[in-house]
């Protein structure tokens, strides 16, 4: 006789697997209110790391040592070279306008001037006399426009943008023409000449370049 058979009615019963609790028996304990938890879990810091301090954008008195007297942007002052070629602007202005009184000057003279010369009274003198003062009048108002142009032009140094530094250049070239056609009167048309290229030289820096394209706000 085994008792380990299951049909054997002498045998102890057969283990039976263990079920959940009935009826009247405890619970163990489920998690929540009045139970006590175990404490969340914290986590570590990291550790900082130390930075050495930024320093902050140094700002030189004078501005960027690339511009002097402004900053990254645009010099906050005119530069000096800016301000040489405002002033020689200026002079081959001031030039023109000796230009053109000199000849409202020769045009009073002019009626003068022929009658001495014995040209009056002669249809073929006269014709060249008054093609001669036809000339003298186009200089006249050409040395006028000049004058204005350039007065113009001085003005705008302060707030103008880079087309004021471009029409500069272009006006001192065609003011060495002018020196070109003046070189008899008294030296005027040498000294002219090299106020022009000394204007148009300073206009074409990069500190004039940077003056007058600085951003505006």
């Amino acid at each position: 006789m085994s008792f380990g058979e299951p049909n054997n009615p002498y045998g102890p019963p057969p283990q039976q697997p263990p079920s959940g609790p009935g009826y009247g028996q405890q619970q163990p304990p489920a998690s929540g209110y009045g139970v006590p938890q175990a404490p969340p879990y914290q986590q570590q810091p990291y550790p900082q790391q130390a930075y050495p301090p930024q320093p902050y954008p140094q700002q030189y008195p004078g501005g960027d040592p690339q511009f002097p007297g402004g900053y990254p942007g645009g010099p906050a002052q005119m530069p000096r070279p800016t301000r040489v070629a405002q002033i020689l602007v200026g002079v081959i202005a001031l030039a023109h306008a000796i230009i053109a009184v000199a000849y409202v000057y020769f045009l009073t003279q002019w009626d003068e001037v022929m009658t001495e010369a014995g040209i009056t009274g002669d249809p073929e003198a006269e014709r060249f006399a008054d093609l001669g003062k036809g000339v003298v009048v186009f200089f006249l108002c050409l040395a006028t426009v000049f004058a204005i142009l350039g007065l113009v032009l001085l003005l705008q140094y302060a707030k103008g943008g880079n087309t004021v530094r471009v029409c500069s250049i272009v006006y001192s070239s065609f003011a060495i023409v002018t020196g070109i056609f003046m070189l008899a009167y008294w030296g005027l048309g040498l000294l002219l000449m090299a106020v022009s290229i000394v204007a148009i030289v300073l206009s074409a820096k990069r500190e004039s370049a940077a003056w007058f394209q600085r951003p505006r706000y």
